[in-house]
C-alpha cells in the first residue's frame, strides 16, 4: 500500500477542483454558445429584472453560431451575457452530407438534406425560444447578421415586449415592398452584389436548400467566394470563415415573409451596422431596406453606425464592431 503525504493530497485535491471547475465553465460556455433550448427543468429561475444585458446573436446564411465568437469574446470581457444562437441543423446540429466530406460532385448533386422543409416559422421559434429564456434575467437586445435579420424581424414581431433593442448587421430588414430576402436580393440595389449561384451544387428546388462547395480547391470559386465574403482579409482568415461554413440552407428561409409591423417590430428602437464594402448584400440595398424601414415607422428610425472598409463578415478586429453593440445596452424603448 502507498501513502500519500497530506499536504500533497490536498495539493492534488485542489487541482482537481480548479481543473473540474475550468471544465465547467467551458461546458457552460459551449451550451451557451450553440443557444440550443434548455428543458423546462433544466432552465435557469428565474429572477427580477436587472441591468446586465443579454446579447441574443444569431448568424448568417452557410453558418453557425460559432461565427460570433470574436465578437462575443468582446462583449463578455465587457461585462455583458451573450448566446450564440445555433438555426435548426446548424453548428452543433450540423449536417454534412457524406458526399460533401468525400467532395464526390455528382453524389453531393443529389444527397437528400434534413434541412428541406424548414422555413422561417422554425428559425423564429428557435430564437424567440431563446429570447423568451434570456428575458428572464433582464434586458435582451437581439442582433443578426445577413440572413440572421430576418429572423430579427420575425422575433421582434413575436415578443416585441422582451427586446431592449434590435439590431441588424449588414443584414436583411424586408420591408412591404421587399418582403423576403429573395425579393431584397433581387432588388436593382444589389445589382453589383457577388452572386454564389455558379456555385451551386444541385437543383435548389429538388433538394430543397441552396447547397455550396465551400470545400473546393478551384482557384477560381475560391476567388469568388473571397469576393463575397471578406475580399479584405488575409488569405489565411478567409480559409478559417470557410472553415465555419456549412453546405446545406433551406431555399425556404430566403423565401418566406419577414415584414415587420408597425405595432409590434415598428416599436423596438434600432440600429443597423451599415458595411460599406459588402458584395454579397450591397451597399446601396442595406440604406433602401434602411430608408424603407424608416418610412413605416417614421417615429422609430434606425440608428446607423457605418463601418465604410467592412466587407460582408465585417472588420476582421472585432472591437470596432463590439463598441457599437455595447452602446446599444444603454438604449430603452419608450
Amino acid at each position: 500500500m502507498f501513502m500519500m503525504d497530506d499536504t500533497n493530497g490536498e495539493r492534488e485535491d485542489a487541482t482537481r477542483r480548479t481543473a473540474l471547475r475550468g471544465l465547467g465553465l467551458a461546458v457552460g460556455g459551449m451550451a451557451l454558445a450553440t443557444g440550443l433550448g434548455a428543458s423546462p427543468a433544466a432552465a435557469a429561475p428565474r429572477r427580477g429584472p436587472g441591468t446586465q444585458v443579454t446579447y441574443v446573436l444569431v448568424h448568417g446564411t452557410h453558418s453557425a453560431g460559432a461565427f460570433w465568437m470574436p465578437i462575443a469574446r468582446e462583449l463578455v470581457l465587457r461585462g455583458h451575457r451573450v448566446v450564440m444562437v445555433d438555426q435548426p441543423r446548424h453548428g452543433a446540429e450540423a449536417f454534412v452530407a457524406e458526399s460533401y466530406q468525400r467532395q464526390d460532385l455528382t453524389a453531393m448533386a443529389v444527397e437528400p438534406s434534413p434541412l428541406k422543409g424548414l422555413g422561417l416559422d422554425d428559425y423564429e421559434a428557435r430564437v424567440t425560444g431563446i429570447v423568451r429564456q434570456a428575458a428572464r434575467n433582464g434586458p435582451v437586445v437581439l442582433v443578426g447578421h445577413s440572413l440572421g435579420g430576418v429572423s430579427v424581424s420575425r422575433v421582434g414581431d413575436a415578443v416585441p415586449h422582451l427586446l431592449h433593442h434590435i439590431c441588424y448587421m449588414a443584414a436583411f430588414c424586408p420591408s412591404r415592398v421587399l418582403p423576403t430576402a429573395d425579393a431584397c436580393t433581387a432588388a436593382p440595389e444589389n445589382a453589383n452584389a457577388v452572386s454564389p449561384v455558379e456555385l451551386t451544387v444541385g437543383d435548389p428546388d429538388r433538394l430543397g436548400v441552396l447547397r455550396l462547395n465551400f470545400r473546393t480547391g478551384v482557384g477560381g470559386e475560391l476567388a469568388l467566394l473571397k469576393e463575397m465574403i471578406c475580399a479584405d482579409y488575409p488569405d489565411a482568415d478567409f480559409r478559417r470563415i470557410l472553415a465555419g461554413m456549412q453546405s446545406d440552407e433551406p431555399v425556404a428561409a430566403y423565401a418566406g415573409r419577414a415584414v415587420g409591423r408597425a405595432g409590434g417590430w415598428g416599436r423596438i428602437p434600432r440600429t443597423y451596422l451599415r458595411f460599406g464594402r459588402d458584395r454579397t448584400i450591397a451597399t446601396a440595398l442595406q440604406d433602401r431596406m434602411i430608408a424603407e424601414a424608416d418610412a413605416s415607422t417614421p417615429g422609430n428610425s434606425f440608428r446607423v453606425h457605418d463601418f465604410p472598409k467592412a466587407s460582408h463578415v465585417g472588420p476582421l478586429d472585432p472591437t470596432p464592431v463590439a463598441d457599437a453593440l455595447d452602446t446599444l445596452a444603454g438604449r430603452r424603448a419608450s
